[in-house]
C-alpha cells in the first residue's frame, strides 16, 4: 500500500471519527455524567441530517447547522418528558421517541427516503470556497468538524463546571442526595437531555453535508457506534478533567473509524459491517474486566505450576 493510500485512509477516518465524534460527546453527556442510555440517538441523529439538510436546500446554509440542533433540542425534551413526566423507563423512552422519529424524519423530507445535495450550497462549500488558493485547500471536511469538536469540548469543559453543570453530574451520581438538597433532577434531567441530543443533531446535520445526500437509514445504528467509541475513549482516558475524558472520547471515535475503514478496505462485506461494529462493543466493554481479572488469573497459573513440580 502506498503512502498516499495510507494518508487516505487515515483522512477518512479522521473525518468521519469527527464529525461521529460530536455524537459521541452527547452519549458522554447523556451516559457517563448524567447516567441515562439514550437509545433515540439513532432517530435524532438522523433528524438532525434531515432538518439540516432541507433548511440548506432552502438556501440556508448557514442557519441548517442552528436548526438541526434546535430539532435535536426538541427530540431530547421529549424523551425527557416521558421518562421524568410520564413514569416510563428510558430505555423504554428512548425505544419510543426512535420509533416515532422515523415517521417525524420521512415528514420532514417530504415524503421521500432520499434527499440528493450535489448542487446544494453547504457550509462545506462556503468554506472550499474561502479557502481555494491557500495551503488549506480541500481540508474544509477536515476543518469543519475539527472546529465543531473543539467548540464542544470547550463547552462541555465550562458547562460541566458551572452550578447546572454540577447539579447535573450529581443528579447522575445520586439522585436522591440531589433531591434532598432541593435541586430538582427532573429539571437537570431534561436540560442534560436536550443539550446532548442537541449534539447529535449537529453530528448528523454536518455529516449529511459532508457526504451531500441523505438518506432515512443515515442513522442506523449510531448508538452501537457511539457507545463503542465512548468505551473505547474512556479506556484511553477515563480519568482526569472533563476535557481530557471528552477528548479520550473523541480519540475513541476515530480509532473506531479506523478500524471500519481497514475493515472496508479489505473488502469486507458491507453487511459484516455490523458484525465488526458489535465485536468491537463487545471487546470494549470486556476488555477492562479481564484487564482487572489478569492478575487472579497469573496467580491461578503460578499456583497450578508450582503444585505441578
Amino acid at each position: 500500500m502506498s503512502l498516499s493510500a495510507i494518508w487516505g485512509l487515515a483522512q477518512t477516518a479522521l473525518e468521519l471519527g469527527l464529525t461521529c465524534s460530536l455524537t459521541v460527546l452527547a452519549l458522554f453527556l447523556s451516559y457517563s455524567m448524567l447516567n441515562v442510555c439514550d437509545l433515540s440517538t439513532d432517530g435524532c441523529f438522523t433528524l438532525g441530517a434531515t432538518v439540516g439538510a432541507v433548511v440548506a436546500i432552502a438556501g440556508h446554509p448557514y442557519l441548517s447547522i442552528p436548526a438541526a440542533m434546535g430539532a435535536g433540542v426538541l427530540s431530547g425534551l421529549v424523551t425527557a418528558v416521558l421518562q421524568t413526566r410520564m413514569g416510563i423507563d428510558s430505555l423504554l423512552a428512548g425505544i419510543i421517541v426512535n420509533t416515532g422519529l422515523y415517521s417525524v424524519n420521512i415528514a420532514v423530507m417530504g415524503g421521500s427516503s432520499l434527499l440528493n445535495m450535489n448542487r446544494t450550497d453547504t457550509v462545506f462549500t462556503a468554506l472550499k470556497a474561502l479557502l481555494a488558493d491557500t495551503p488549506l485547500a480541500g481540508l474544509q471536511d477536515l476543518i469543519i468538524p475539527l472546529a465543531a469538536v473543539a467548540l464542544v469540548i470547550a463547552f462541555l469543559a465550562l458547562f460541566l463546571r458551572t452550578r447546572l453543570g454540577l447539579a447535573i453530574r450529581a443528579t447522575g451520581n445520586n439522585p436522591d442526595m440531589v433531591r434532598s438538597s432541593s435541586i430538582n433532577p427532573v429539571f437537570t434531567t431534561t436540560v442534560g437531555l436536550c443539550v446532548a441530543n442537541a449534539f447529535t443533531g449537529l453530528s448528523g446535520c454536518l455529516l449529511a453535508q459532508g457526504q451531500k445526500s441523505v438518506d432515512i437509514n443515515i442513522g442506523s445504528g449510531m448508538v452501537t457506534i457511539a457507545l463503542a467509541s465512548l468505551l473505547i475513549g474512556q479506556t484511553f482516558l477515563g480519568k482526569g478533567s472533563v476535557a481530557k475524558r471528552a477528548a479520550g472520547v473523541v480519540a475513541g471515535s476515530i480509532i473506531f473509524r479506523l478500524v471500519y475503514t481497514i475493515a472496508l478496505r479489505l473488502k469486507m462485506p458491507a453487511f459484516m459491517l455490523k458484525l465488526v461494529s458489535s465485536v468491537i462493543v463487545i471487546i470494549a466493554i470486556a476488555g477492562p474486566y479481564f484487564k482487572t481479572q489478569l492478575p487472579m488469573l497469573r496467580r491461578r497459573l503460578a499456583g497450578s505450576g508450582k503444585e505441578d513440580g
